[in-house]
């Protein structure tokens, strides 16, 4: 059986100003799977997963060439409004982006409000759908309405999940989303991405390989902008077929 693709990227070129960060970058990445991105620091990670839901082209003196489909249709192109693929692929962060003036619920409720939705009804289903999700609910739901900030780091970075997926999307992007969370923490948020995979495509940047090794299904290695090896991760972390990458994953250098 032939698996679904959710982006195809061909010949990705990105950086800044005079900088080139990506150089000729070719991939499919599959639906309803994990994908971790590994490398090296600086060598492209975070800017690759930011060209997917067009977060890239607001940082000052960006430049992105090449092509990037969602499911077949690209996501750059005159009339295509950024907004609407950012609906379609969420993003979580490597620190949790909170709203501190707002309320757990509200924290969540907030994409929902700014994508039009009004009915307190359709609300407070999708607050705790989401919730549900993110396996938070039953650690929140006493306080909903409590400071967000009162949560423990952990809890937080769910929290920013549960906003991600209030509004639906079919992709879920992860820079290094357990950079800054304690053992525990990034077990709970590990067992998470292994349950999202059933309905949404996760791609999750990590300076982990260990990491990289529980939670994915594929792993693509980014060494100085270019894209060295791309496959099944038990495939690329056993058999690599490049010794870049062989020497990256086995600690030479990195």
């Amino acid at each position: 059986m032939m698996t679904e693709i959710t982006f195809t990227v061909e010949n990705l070129k990105a950086g800044f100003g005079s900088h080139q960060v990506l150089r000729d970058i070719n991939m499919q990445i599959p639906s309803r799977r994990v994908t971790a991105i590994i490398g090296p620091s600086g060598c492209g990670k975070s800017t690759l997963i930011r060209c997917l839901n067009r977060m890239h082209e607001v940082v000052p003196e960006a430049y992105l060439e090449g092509k990037i489909f969602l499911e077949g249709s690209p996501i750059y192109g005159v009339g295509i409004d950024p907004v609407l693929v950012r609906r379609r692929v969420g993003m979580v962060f490597q620190k949790a982006n909170l709203f501190p003036s707002m309320t757990i619920f509200q924290n969540v409720a907030s994409g929902l409000v700014l994508n039009g939705v009004r009915k307190k009804n359709e609300i407070q289903e999708k607050v705790e759908s989401s919730l549900r999700k993110s396996a938070l609910w039953e650690e929140v739901k006493g306080n909903l309405h409590e400071s967000a900030m009162k949560l423990s780091g952990g809890q937080q970075q769910r929290l920013c999940i549960a906003r991600a997926l209030a509004i639906q999307p079919q992709v879920l992007l992860m820079d290094e989303p357990c950079s800054a969370l304690d053992p525990i923490s990034t077990a709970r948020v590990e067992e998470l991405i292994h349950e999202l995979r059933e309905n949404y495509t996760v791609v999750i940047v990590t300076h982990n390989m260990q990491q990289a090794a529980r939670v994915s299904d594929f792993t693509a290695f980014l060494y100085m902008g270019e894209l060295v090896e791309f496959g099944e991760t038990k495939v690329l972390f056993t058999t690599p077929r490049e010794k870049r990458t062989e020497d990256y994953i086995t600690g030479r250098f990195g």
